[in-house]
This record gives C-alpha cells, sequence and structure tokens, in this order.
C-alpha cells in the first residue's frame, strides 16, 4: 500500500488526472478486491456532480480531505464508491476485475462469473460489502488497502455512462481491453 502522504498527494489533484491515474491501481476492502479498471470523474462545476449547487448533509464528504471514501444510494437502489480528490470533486469507481477474495465476492453477487462480479458501481460495491457506514473513511487505512499502479496503464476514454447531465464529457476512464469494465467503451 501506498504511504498515507503519498495517497494524500495523489488525490490532491484534479479528479479527472486521478480517475484516468487510478486505472491499473489495486482495491482492497476487507480483503476482497482487484485491479480497478473503470472509473469515472466529476468536478464541482460539473453538473452531474453531487456538489455542483453546494455543500449539503448527503454530499459533505465530497468536500471534506482528499483520499477518503465518498459513499452513496444511486436511485434508492445500490450503493456507490467515489473517491475525494481536492474540495468538491471525486472519482467514481465504476469496475474492479477481481483477484482478492474471490470466493467472498461470489457469494456475495450471488454469482459465479468473474467478469460481472464487479462490473458496475452497484455490483462492486456489493461485491465488497460496502454500505453508507463506510462514507468519510480514509483510503489510507484498514478496511481500504489501495496499491497505486507501478507504471502507468494503457487507458482509454469515452462520454460518462448512467447520467443525464454533461454525458458527453470524456471523463469516463477504463483499462484498454479489459473484459471487466461494466460497458464497452464506444469508438470515438
Amino acid at each position: 500500500m501506498a504511504a498515507s502522504s503519498d495517497l494524500t498527494h495523489f488525490f490532491s489533484r484534479s479528479s479527472v488526472e486521478v480517475a484516468r491515474d487510478l486505472i491499473g491501481a489495486t482495491l482492497l476492502f476487507n480483503g476482497a478486491g482487484g485491479i480497478i479498471v473503470e472509473t469515472e470523474a466529476y468536478q464541482p462545476d460539473d453538473p452531474a456532480s453531487h456538489s455542483f449547487k453546494g455543500m449539503n448533509a448527503t454530499n459533505r464528504t465530497m468536500f471534506g480531505p482528499p483520499a477518503h471514501a465518498y459513499v452513496y444510494r444511486s436511485y434508492g437502489i445500490h450503493w456507490c464508491l467515489n473517491f475525494v480528490c481536492l474540495p468538491g470533486s471525486a472519482v467514481l469507481i465504476r469496475a474492479l476485475q477481481p483477484t482478492e477474495g474471490i470466493e467472498e465476492i461470489q457469494a456475495r453477487r450471488g454469482r459465479s462469473d468473474l467478469a460481472s462480479l464487479c462490473a458496475g458501481p452497484g455490483r462492486l460495491t456489493q461485491a465488497l460489502g460496502i454500505h453508507l457506514g463506510h462514507d468519510g473513511l480514509t483510503l489510507n487505512a484498514s478496511p481500504f488497502a489501495l496499491t497505486l499502479p507501478a507504471a502507468p496503464s494503457p487507458v482509454i476514454s469515452g462520454p460518462r455512462i448512467g447520467i443525464t447531465r454533461a454525458m458527453e464529457l470524456p471523463w469516463r476512464f477504463g483499462l484498454q481491453s479489459s473484459r471487466f469494465v461494466s460497458k464497452k467503451f464506444r469508438p470515438v
């Protein structure tokens, strides 16, 4: 795992840069997880961001220190995991390639197909057991373990998905040729 100050420094940047650079990192939660293969960036001046209209009780974590988890419920159905960057910005973790704790992940998801276990933000949080109680936790300590990639990964980008505003921004990033992303990237 990266040193605490290294993670804080890493996340103290634009969420667009962080989202790209997180591809290939390893994320474990209570020992289960894998390689980050898909992310999306959200900025304070972005109409699709939870921070766009300012701080409130629900999005308070987004305005806190970098290198913390921002967890929220999407559409009243599933939890989403974000990593806080500069104030009011965060990176949504959209998909992982499972590598650790696979049996536990399969049990939580009730399925065995590796490619679909963590392909999508709701599937990912269900697979790892992440919920609102984890909102605001630091990424620098257990239950999180984040190892940044030793070298840049081959990254593709495209428009964000699953939102209705500012969809055209090319702030969705994925590991090139990964079969573990939530949805294939369209050719640009």
